[in-house]
């Protein structure tokens, strides 16, 4: 018998808004985009709210100088942020965030390279669906207490701790497992852990809720343990 198997609470979800912050929050890279130009940035944004970023753009790109001749000094441009399951598992695009705004030379006497992005709007791809929070909704929202360390913590877990990995899927409804041929650990945020069930003809992704959400990144081990202790309970009352 599983977890799944007795009625549970509504599992919870990351709103849009909180997906968003903890892409950005998170995020190494970008894609800037202007009308004249497209250039990749890889460590040079820095994120001072939802509303406004800094960037570094390279001076071979030529984007400050648009910037200078463009009426008004500053222009449309729009920033792409791809969210990449940090395990290797198939289709590891998790999510696409993408800010529309206006790009301006950051301050009054700095470089044409040094920049400032102020947000206008914002789209999050995530599961086939697209959603447009406001800025509103994300001002109020909080980027997850586990984004900037979930790649580290997913890699060891799927790398070192197959054997926990194991457990936990003992707490997915067996319904579910049926056909699956590998299980590997796909997100870890403040509401869970989730799991993609991969078999020959797709995958499945289903999450597996915490107790209750985490406060803090040092939360995550004791609520980890307890799901660990729910998937030992099952594994020992299938083996009766």
């Amino acid at each position: 018998m599983s977890a799944t198997d007795h009625p549970a609470a509504p599992i919870v979800e990351p709103t849009p808004a909180e997906l968003v912050r903890s892409v950005l929050a998170a995020a190494r890279s970008l894609t800037l985009t202007t009308e004249a130009h497209r250039v990749d940035l890889v460590g040079l944004h820095s994120l001072e709210t939802p509303g406004r970023l800094l960037l570094n753009v390279p001076a071979e790109s030529h984007v400050g100088a648009e910037i200078v001749r463009a009426p008004g000094g500053d222009l449309a441009a729009s920033l792409e942020f791809t969210d990449v399951a940090p395990v290797s598992v198939p289709d590891r695009v998790r999510a696409r965030v993408l800010l529309g705004g206006r790009l301006s030379v950051d301050r009054p006497g700095a470089s044409a390279e040094a920049l400032c992005f102020a947000t206008a709007t914002a789209e999050l791809r995530h599961e086939g669906r697209r959603y447009e929070p406001t800025m509103d909704e994300l001002a109020a929202a909080e980027p997850d207490p586990l984004a900037a360390t979930e790649a580290e913590l997913l890699i060891h877990l799927a790398d070192a701790h197959g054997d926990a990995v194991e457990l936990l899927a003992q707490l997915v409804d067996r319904r579910f497992l049926l056909g699956v041929t590998r299980v590997d650990p796909l997100r870890l945020d403040r509401y869970g852990v989730v799991l993609r069930l991969r078999r020959a003809g797709g995958h499945r992704d289903v999450r597996l809720p915490f107790p209750t959400p985490l406060r803090n990144p040092a939360h995550a081990v004791l609520q980890m343990r307890a799901l660990l202790a729910q998937g030992q309970a099952c594994a020992r009352r299938s083996r009766r």
